[in-house]
Parts: structure tokens; sequence; C-alpha cells
């Protein structure tokens, strides 16, 4: 597998897309796993409809963005012309978006904090939609990052369940840049094991080979289709 390859850029997308499907299919092989198990959230943040329009065409149907604004500007022209898109939210959610955010977005993987799960519990009620929500964790306890601690997990888990009436559906990390992804991908894995959740949003253009290893069931992957930002 090549992540992050440079060629991204001067290929055709759809062609850098069929790349990663090719190393997504090597690395299932690998870890004897269907590929039917891993679904791939091509992460369009930045990129413009223009660009995201080859890569549907190409087949792709799930997309991650990272802002609700910048989703909501570009999402709701596409969506009428592509049935069976779905949108996840990979980045962080604010209370006063959590409104756009139910509308928009199919799931959600940065549930990290009780003033989100209280938002999100409300519009799912009131809007009456269905998301797919992930508790993010910060696995690497970096000051700079959101999500929650590995110690704080169980209690938060269960509070979003038992005190917000949220359905989680799985965890989602994003190892140190500096660190090897592979014992944060098992530590998520054995957290969510424990607390009976079966997705794991994990890894990413250069670590999804890695993460596929470790059980990962959505792989956000970026760089690898689109090319650098």
């Amino acid at each position: 597998m090549t992540p992050e390859n440079p060629s991204a850029i001067t290929r055709p997308l759809p062609s850098a897309l069929a790349s990663v499907e090719a190393d997504i299919l090597r690395a299932c092989v690998e870890a004897r796993r269907d590929r039917a198990s891993v679904t791939l959230i091509a992460v369009s943040k930045t990129f413009d409809a223009e660009a995201i329009t080859p890569v549907i065409d190409a087949g792709q149907r799930v997309f991650g963005e990272n802002r609700v604004q910048e989703a909501k500007a570009k999402w709701p022209g596409l969506m009428p012309a592509y049935p069976g898109l779905a949108l996840h939210l990979i980045g962080p959610l604010q209370s006063n978006k959590a409104k756009e955010a139910v509308a928009l977005f199919d799931a959600v993987h940065s549930v990290d904090r009780p003033s989100i799960c209280e938002a999100l519990a409300k519009e799912i009620n009131s809007q009456k939609r269905r998301l797919e929500l992930f508790v993010q964790l910060n696995t690497g306890e970096e000051p700079q990052k959101a999500g929650v601690a590995p110690a704080e997990a169980d209690a938060f888990i269960a509070a979003c369940r038992e005190k917000y009436g949220l359905e989680i559906s799985g965890l989602m990390c994003i190892p140190p840049v500096d660190e090897a992804p592979a014992p944060h991908f098992a530590l998520t894995a054995k957290i969510a094991a424990r607390n009976g959740l079966n997705n794991l949003s994990m890894g990413m253009s250069a670590d999804f080979a890695i993460a596929i290893q470790f059980g990962a069931t959505h792989i956000r992957v970026g760089s690898a289709i689109f090319g650098h930002r």
C-alpha cells in the first residue's frame, strides 16, 4: 500500500479512488475480513462540488466533512442529483450547530461532551431523525485535541445512553501523529468491545490498512482520493 500517494494529485480522481479501493481489499484479505465490513468515508472537506462530483460518478456514496457550515454550503445542491449519498460529520461539533447537523448529516463521529449529547438528543427527538453516533476518544490524551479520555470512556458512554437517551453506534479515534497508531487502535477496539459497541471509526490515508487489522468498520480517507489540500 502507498498511503498519502502523491500521484493521487495528478491521476484522474476515479483512478485514485480505485487505487484506494484496491488497498482496502488487500488489507481486508490480509486481515481475513469481508470487504463489506469496512465503510470507506471519502473526506471531502475543503473540496468543492466540482471536485467531488467525479468521485460520486465513480461510485463512492459515503463522504465526510469537518464543518457543518462548509457541508451546508455544498451538499444540499448535490444530494438531489445523487440518491443514496450518506454524509458523515467527522470534525468537532458545536452545540449551536446541532440543529443543522442533525438535519444534514447521517452520522456524527465527534460526540465528546455533555453539551453535545444534550443538543443532539434534543434535535434528534425534535426532527425525528436517527443518526449513527460515535463517541470520540482522545487515546493520546493530547490537550489540544478533542475527545474523551480512555479512563472516562465507560462512564461517558453510559451517560450517553442512560442520561441522554442516545444510541451510540461506536467509537472514533485519531492517534497522535508522532506515535505508532496500532496501540491506539487496539485500545479503542478494547473499549468498544467491553461497552458492546460494534463500530470503530479509525484509520486515515496513512494508516487505514493498520486500522483494518484492528477491526475498523469506518475509515476516513481524504488525501489518497482527492490529493493534498
